[in-house]
C-alpha cells in the first residue's frame, strides 16, 4: 500500500474515507496492482496513429505573393556562453515571415476588418473530426463544382456533420513540386458555389494543399468572401494529405500561433487515430 500527501493550507481536513489526516496534511492510501500485473494494462493500450499534413517552413519557402517571404537567419550559433564555471553552447534563429506562411488557418479578420483575429477563436475549432474528400481528378487551375463536391462525398461514403473539418485532396502537391513556380499560381480550388455548399452542410473548415482555397484571381476572391459571409474558414498549405484520403474519419488537430490580433496563425497539422 502506498500513502501520496497531500499538504492543505491552513487547516486540517477532515478524516474520510481512506485518508489519514495529520496536522500539516493527509496522506491517500492507493491501492497497488497485484504483484506481476503492473505494466499490463498500459501495455495492452494502443497509441493512437498520428499522421503530419503540415510543409516544411524553411528560408525562402514559397509564399502567397500577397504576402512577405519567409525569412529564418541563424541569431545564436553556439556561442560560448559562461556563468560560473560553466559554460553554454546554444543555438536560436530570428524569424521573419506573415502570419500566413506555411500550414496556416485563415482568420476571420483575414476577411474583413470586423472578423474575430486568430488569438479570439476557441481552440475547440481546431480540433474536431474530420475525413478527406478525393479530388485528384481535378485539373490544374481549375474550379470544383457542387456536382463534383457531391460525387466526392457520395465515393467517401461520409456525410458531413456540423462543426465538421473536410480536407479536400487535389493531387496539386504531387503533380506541382513546391519549388516550381507553377505552386504559388496553377493550383485548382473550389467554385463560390462549393464553398456555400459546405457551409450549408455544416462544415466549420475546410483544407487544400495549395496556398489559396480557390483558382488565382476572381475566384479565389469570391472564395474568402464567402468564408467570411458564411462564418467559416480555411487551411491552407496542407502535405501529405494522399495519406488520409479514403481512410475515414479521424481526428483532426491544427493549433494555431496565438498571435495578438492575427489575421492568421501558422500550425502543425495532424491527422490522430485511433485504431
Amino acid at each position: 500500500m502506498s500513502q501520496v500527501r497531500i499538504m492543505i493550507h491552513g487547516a486540517v481536513a477532515a478524516p474520510r474515507r481512506g485518508v489519514l489526516s495529520g496536522r500539516y496534511g493527509a496522506f491517500v492510501k492507493i491501492q497497488q496492482p497485484p504483484s506481476g500485473t503492473r505494466g499490463n494494462a498500459t501495455a495492452s493500450q494502443k497509441k493512437p496513429r498520428l499522421i503530419d499534413l503540415s510543409r516544411e517552413l524553411y528560408h525562402r519557402s514559397p509564399a502567397h505573393p500577397f504576402h512577405p517571404p519567409v525569412c529564418i537567419t541563424p541569431w545564436d550559433t553556439h556561442q560560448p556562453k559562461k556563468a560560473g564555471n560553466t559554460i553554454l553552447r546554444s543555438a536560436s534563429y530570428a524569424l521573419s515571415m506573415s502570419d500566413h506562411a506555411g500550414t496556416h488557418v485563415d482568420a476571420p479578420k483575414h476577411f474583413g476588418p470586423g472578423g474575430k483575429s486568430i488569438d479570439q477563436i476557441p481552440i475547440e475549432d481546431f480540433y474536431t473530426s474530420a475525413f478527406c474528400l478525393d479530388l485528384s481528378h481535378v485539373e490544374l487551375k481549375a474550379s470544383i463544382s457542387v456536382a463534383e463536391m457531391e460525387d466526392a462525398l457520395a465515393k467517401s461514403g461520409q456525410e458531413i456533420r456540423e462543426g465538421d473539418t473536410v480536407l479536400l485532396y487535389m493531387a496539386f502537391n504531387k503533380r506541382v513540386p513546391f519549388d516550381d513556380p507553377r505552386w504559388q499560381h496553377d493550383f485548382p480550388g473550389l467554385s463560390l458555389e462549393a464553398v456555400h455548399w459546405l457551409a450549408d452542410k455544416g462544415c466549420k473548415i475546410f483544407g487544400v494543399e495549395a496556398i489559396s482555397p480557390a483558382p488565382e484571381g476572381e475566384l479565389n476572391f469570391q472564395a474568402h468572401n464567402a468564408c467570411g459571409e458564411r462564418g467559416i474558414t480555411h487551411i491552407e498549405g496542407l502535405d501529405n494529405l494522399e495519406s488520409v484520403v479514403g481512410a475515414g474519419r479521424f481526428r483532426f488537430i491544427g493549433f494555431p500561433l496565438k498571435i495578438r490580433e492575427g489575421s492568421g496563425g501558422p500550425m502543425r497539422a495532424v491527422a490522430l487515430f485511433e485504431d
